[in-house]
């Protein structure tokens, strides 16, 4: 009987490069993508531009497939998410070919036969893989191994500052955006307001402080839950992405300006609507006559479809528990992240891991070369080749000089658990945002804790 595929989840940067390099290992693999093209979640930030240049945004084993069938790699430059998936990802996807499957969620992963309680043969039982693809019609993949590529993109942050909705906040939602906006043009002469202090959210502010100078009448509010707002210049000069670093010194510029209203120590308990939004904050003070909010207060992974798996998760962060003292931000907020590969990455439940942004779970340091590596590693541990899988080939760009957390009420550290990460210098999630051209192009690979 032929070996079982290895399943991968998610056709975004981390789940394509896992795919190219099982097949460059001669392993079969589905990639089941719930989306209905590659990089499904990054188009969604399509507008913004990357903290990280083409060639740190491109997989070894990727480009070696994509050079195979004449493509060549661009050399130079930042991209936009639309361009990341226009010149790269999409090709990708087309070399793999019938590998990927679109329009095709999964709805759950167990092991043949066996729920999370039983212990019998567990190891010795295939994954099964359930789908639900657009026309409801469901299915069972079985797997001899699973990746979990998946992303956090589905799962932003609430404005509530608990990690829970702020009292009215679902009932406010067609007033609350938790994504970067692209075009802020329908806001002009109202006031609009922006939770975080994260890269996404000092992206989102400079985006609308630019209205306040095209649209009289135009009120930007900046919500950040620290006590002072020395978190969001991030690294400064000593950042080794230059492009991030342009966006803590234009954050800088711009609240030093008075453009925009920064309110700190802000921690959202409420939001009353009306004609307009109140939101009110956990100390009573109050921001009135608000159009619409941005939350922008990161992202955190969807745990749902793991239920029957037998995983190891970090308490605090929901990241895979193997890497969460290097990502810990109560601990510092650059973290080497020194060990990456499959070794750190394994769960009790043997053949299963989680990469890409959803290993970091709730922590917002993640950036695309990150995620290589570990997919590298642990398609060599899946082969194996267990020489490769522990060898470290990961060389990330210097961050600057920064520390901890900190005191959560002090004026400096950074905010922590899934929150804004502000003082944060360390590299930035693959799916956390940039600017667009209007305000000079700036972006992190994050996603977004995004997406990828």
């Amino acid at each position: 009987m032929p070996e079982l595929p290895v399943v991968v989840i998610g056709a975004g940067p981390q789940g394509l490069a896992a795919a190219a390099h099982l097949a460059e290992r001669g392993i079969e693999a589905i990639v089941v993508e719930r989306g209905d093209g590659a990089g499904a979640a990054v188009a969604e930030w399509g507008h913004v531009r990357l903290f990280s240049a083409w060639p740190e945004l491109i997989d070894d084993a990727s480009r070696r497939l994509l050079e195979s069938r004449g493509w060549q790699a661009p050399q130079r430059g930042y991209p936009t998410g639309a361009q990341w998936v226009e010149d790269y990802l999409a090709p990708l996807a087309e070399a793999l070919g019938d590998r990927v499957r679109y329009g095709t969620e999964v709805t759950g992963i167990a092991r043949v036969g066996r729920d999370k309680v039983v212990d019998g043969g567990r190891a010795q039982q295939p994954f099964v893989v359930h789908t639900r693809d657009r026309e409801g019609r469901e299915e069972r993949i079985s797997a001899r191994a699973v990746i979990d590529a998946s992303g956090t993109w589905s799962t932003p942050g609430p404005a509530g500052a608990d990690g829970l909705p702020a009292i009215g906040e679902i009932a406010a939602g067609e007033r609350i955006s938790y994504r970067i906006p692209d075009d802020v043009s329908a806001l002009a002469g109202t006031h609009a307001v922006v939770v975080g202090a994260g890269h996404s959210a000092t992206h989102a502010v400079l985006r609308l402080s630019e209205l306040t100078r095209r649209a009289p009448g135009t009120r930007v509010t900046w919500l950040i839950r620290r006590s002072g707002v020395e978190g969001v210049y991030g690294g400064g000069a000593g950042d080794g992405l230059p492009r991030r670093a342009a966006l803590g010194s234009r954050a800088r510029k711009m609240i030093d300006s008075g453009v925009v209203d920064v309110v700190a120590g802000f921690r959202v308990a409420e939001i009353a609507a009306g004609e307009s939004l109140t939101i009110r904050a956990e100390d009573g003070r109050e921001i009135p006559g608000v159009a619409q909010i941005f939350a922008l207060t990161g992202f955190r992974p969807d745990l749902g479809m793991l239920r029957e798996l037998r995983i190891a998760l970090d308490p605090a962060l929901d990241a895979v528990a193997g890497i969460a003292d290097e990502i810990d931000p109560n601990l510092h907020s650059c973290g080497s992240v020194s060990a990456t590969g499959a070794r750190q990455l394994a769960h009790p439940e043997q053949d299963f891991f989680i990469v890409g942004a959803k290993s970091y779970g709730r922590a917002p340091t993640f950036l695309a070369l990150t995620g290589f590596e570990q997919v590298r590693s642990v398609v060599a541990h899946l082969a194996g080749d267990h020489e490769a899988a522990a060898r470290n080939d990961l060389v990330l760009p210097a961050t600057g000089a920064c520390g901890g957390a900190g005191d959560y009420d002090s004026a400096n550290g950074s905010e922590v658990a899934g929150s804004d990460i502000g003082g944060c210098c360390a590299p930035a999630p693959v799916l956390q945002l940039g600017t667009r051209p209007a305000v000079d192009p700036v972006l992190s690979d994050h996603s977004v804790n995004i997406l990828a």
